[in-house]
């Protein structure tokens, strides 16, 4: 009952609110505001302001949404647990190398370029290019000074 009066009297200050600005001759922004003022009293006469005051006070309906809150919380540790058991490994739940990919999956390329192997004189793949230094050439920033310059840094 009392929501009803409230819902009648915010639709009655909005068409009112309507008027003045209409009078105004703003008609675009009276059409706007009275539409929003018809809102109220549309969810009065369709139930809605009944249900939702029907809903606030019942016991039922509150029971209902613990429920609902139960469900969901089964609901999400379940995907936690469906999760934690997909990464883990069969030597006692330490996490696989593949981490999160799926078996038949691929892993994705990798954006940045792969550092140059030397397989010049006297080396082989099992040894690095230099030891003790930093880059073996100028070569290995040669990608990063041509960005640089063509941004004028």
């Amino acid at each position: 009952m009392i929501a009803e009066t409230v819902c009648s009297a915010v639709s009655a200050a909005g068409l009112g609110i309507a008027v003045v600005t209409a009078y105004r001759r703003r008609f675009l922004a009276a059409a706007r505001i009275a539409a929003y003022s018809l809102v109220p009293v549309g969810l009065v006469m369709t139930g809605v302001v009944g249900w939702l005051s029907d809903t606030a006070f019942s016991p039922t309906a509150w029971a209902g949404f613990g429920v609902l809150a139960g469900a969901w919380l089964l609901f999400a540790t379940t995907r936690a647990v469906e999760r934690r058991r997909t990464g883990a490994g069969a030597d006692g739940g330490a996490a696989t190398d593949t981490g999160s990919i799926r078996p038949g999956t691929t892993a994705p390329a990798s954006s940045t370029p792969a550092l140059r192997q030397g397989h010049g004189k006297g080396q082989t793949q099992g040894q690095p290019q230099s030891q003790g230094k930093g880059p073996a050439s100028g070569d290995d920033f040669s990608d990063i000074e041509a960005i640089l310059k063509k941004h004028g840094i």
